[in-house]
């Protein structure tokens, strides 16, 4: 029997989501939210540019009898997300509650008392924090006798992501520099998640970390730039250089770096791991692993495919988990939880049930 799953968001990740929902065989679209009179009343195929599949956006969804919300909306609430799980249906989130057991004391009780309310589950996933930040370094893990410590990195130019709200309105890129620290709304939420991630890698690896810091540099773009549309002035914000580390006793044992310019060449200063994402592991044996999500590494494709190919792999991230959440026990699943999310030919999908 087939899932009944409901779309929360159809932005860039959201769409996504769509279409992998209707091309999963083991999963139904019943519902997709949407946040903007101009997008209720479209067909959610038509949102996600296919053919009309009978399933009508809405601002108002009730997930009663659903058994799973795909939640992806650019700013989470934490009111939405328990009155879903409260309602009975399981929540699969890109947006946030990666590791819910190391969130703010408050919502993390609220979350799990909708769990409760519903005998739902909880569970956060994506690319970095997600598979690439959490699923990619446990695995490695299965080859280690010892571990000294483990570092993940990202770096990445936002130059060609086509989302300027998210560039200068949340990340502040395009701000005067003085403005610009780890507590700066936007950038506050998004450090928050990332400190999840850190705890979590600690906390399944048994590492015992018992504090997590945060360490921001930001650097001025040396001249104006046209991004997607927008000016980026010169002196303003143009790299973010940001590290969560988890510490045992004072020393770091996990490290998340992540090195975000727009158009900017990167100080000297800074490390310099290739563009995508990089797992760093030292100990018995020592490895490293370099990960890059692209549109093809065979085929000539426009650099906005390129783009597009990591909202592809973070929606079915959360599409692939969509099966075992719903068969996981009621309460906070995390991505050191599940067995991995594989992907599977139509007929096979068909047998996983």
């Amino acid at each position: 029997m087939a899932r009944r799953v409901v779309q929360w968001g159809t932005g860039a990740v959201g769409v996504e989501a769509i279409r992998g929902i209707v091309d999963h065989p083991n999963l139904e679209l019943v519902g997709a939210k949407v946040y903007s009179e101009q997008k209720a009343g479209i067909d959610a195929g038509v949102l996600a540019g296919r053919e009309p599949i009978g399933v009508t956006a809405a601002i108002d969804i009730d997930t009663a009898g659903v058994d799973a919300v795909l939640y992806a909306p650019r700013h989470p609430s934490v009111d939405e997300v328990a009155a879903i799980l409260a309602s009975g249906a399981n929540v699969i989130t890109t947006a946030f509650a990666f590791h819910p057991a190391r969130m703010a004391q408050h919502d993390r009780g609220r979350l799990q008392q909708a769990c409760i309310e519903g005998s739902s589950s909880l569970h956060g996933t994506g690319l970095n924090p997600g598979n690439l930040g959490v699923v990619i370094p446990l695995a490695l893990t299965g080859m280690s006798r010892t571990i000294e410590h483990v570092r993940v990195q990202e770096r990445a130019d936002w130059s060609v992501y086509d989302s300027v709200e998210i560039t200068f309105d949340q990340m502040h890129f395009g701000s005067p520099l003085d403005e610009v620290d780890a507590q700066t709304d936007g950038l506050r939420f998004t450090s928050q998640l990332f400190q999840e991630q850190v705890w979590l890698l600690g906390d399944a690896l048994g590492l015992g970390v018992d504090e997590v810091t945060t360490d921001l540099e930001v650097i001025p773009a040396s001249a104006d730039r046209d991004v997607c549309g927008r000016t980026l002035r010169a002196g303003t914000v143009a790299g973010q250089h940001w590290r969560w580390s988890g510490l045992r006793n004072g020393e770091a044992v996990v490290e998340v770096e992540t090195l975000w310019t727009v158009g900017e060449p990167q100080p000297t200063h800074w490390p310099t791991p290739q563009h995508g994402w990089t797992v760093t592991i030292e100990g018995t044996p020592s490895m490293q692993a370099h990960l890059m999500t692209l549109a093809s590494f065979r085929r000539d494709v426009p650099l906005a495919e390129h783009v597009r190919s990591a909202s592809v792999a973070t929606a079915m991230q959360a599409v692939n988990a969509v099966v075992p959440v719903c068969s996981a026990a009621a309460g906070f699943t995390t991505m050191a939880d599940l067995p991995l999310s594989l992907y599977r030919s139509s007929t096979c999908r068909r047998d996983q049930e």
